[in-house]
């Protein structure tokens, strides 16, 4: 647990969380780890358990007022090998930020980047951020987690890339199972971003009490990025159902080219199968079978046919 305290002398860390909230000015308490460390800190507060338990539950992505603070929980999000595979899968951590009068509060089930990295900002070069208020400080979070939803997509849209290439030059299964992954990436994408954008939605719009009226354009500002972020999620999407369509494409175009030279063959190979059967048949009377030429004679006119069969193929081009 970290907590930061600012006042017009200054900002200062605490190592005891019930001196930042004795503390004069705004205090941000930065809380992470097991469900015991979170109720503690929900305690102090009179942050209610069934809140924390949603940060635990790792439900999806809301916005709740009341009249004590207000809760909105958002999901980190970022590319990390799966359990059960060396690939690279995405994976969310929830983060709650509950705004208070003069307080803000942070509980998460894990380190987060997005929270730390915005506590090093603030517990050092831009101390003055706490000085605008604890729903200021609480935009800086949600943003920093809104941004990296762009560096995810930006990592998204390299494999698409790669993946379009590979779809031209080698469309084979490996090509078609990148495709799938890509789209599982993108729906899980979709389904954090969706939810938080409503979350955002409901910051900006003036129903959260412990949200000032100049801090309200900032989610605003945030809410805007994740529209651009749920847009860019559905452009994806179509490129890569684009990607599979012209992978379903070339195996099938690829298929029938397969089939017609099977066909040609076979075409081929027919009228000579019938002069081979005819002359083959054990008759006691054929009167081919006494002319002494007989064999050459079958053997350039099955050529001639395969000549003329070829040559007519050819000019169809279906060689």
């Amino acid at each position: 647990m970290r907590s930061l305290s600012y006042t017009p002398d200054g900002a200062d860390a605490f190592d005891d969380p019930e001196a930042a909230i004795r503390a004069p000015g705004t205090t941000w308490v930065c809380a992470s780890g097991d469900r015991a460390e979170l109720d503690r800190t929900a305690e102090r507060f009179g942050i209610h358990p069934l809140h924390v338990e949603d940060v635990v539950n790792d439900v999806r992505p809301k916005t709740e007022v009341f009249d004590e603070y207000t809760f909105f929980l958002a999901k980190a999000a970022r590319f990390r090998v799966g359990e059960t595979t060396f690939l690279e899968e995405i994976r969310t951590d929830p983060v709650g930020v509950f705004v208070g009068e003069g307080w803000l509060v942070t509980l998460t089930t894990s380190e987060v980047s997005a929270v730390s990295r915005v506590w090093d900002r603030v517990a050092g070069a831009e101390r003055r951020a706490l000085a605008r208020g604890p729903d200021f400080v609480g935009y800086l979070v949600l943003d920093r987690i809104v941004d990296d939803y762009f560096a995810l997509l930006d990592e998204v849209e390299d494999d698409i890339e790669s993946v379009e290439e590979l779809v031209i030059e080698a469309p084979d299964p490996e090509t078609l199972a990148a495709i799938n992954d890509l789209r599982r990436e993108l729906l899980s994408i979709r389904r954090v971003v969706w939810p938080t954008r409503d979350a955002a939605n409901a910051l900006y719009r003036g129903d959260a009490n412990h949200v000032a009226e100049a801090t309200e354009k900032y989610y605003r500002d945030v809410y805007d990025h994740l529209v651009q972020v749920v847009e860019l999620t559905e452009t994806y999407r179509d490129l890569t159902s684009g990607a599979r369509d012209i992978y379903l494409n070339t195996v099938s175009q690829s298929t029938n080219e397969v089939m017609r030279k099977l066909t040609v063959v076979s075409a081929v190979l027919l009228p000579l199968t019938f002069v081979a059967g005819l002359f083959g048949m054990n008759f006691a009377t054929m009167p081919e079978l006494g002319w002494p030429y007989a064999y050459p004679a079958v053997l350039v006119g099955m050529a001639g046919v395969a000549a003329v069969l070829v040559a007519y193929f050819s000019r169809e081009e279906w060689l």
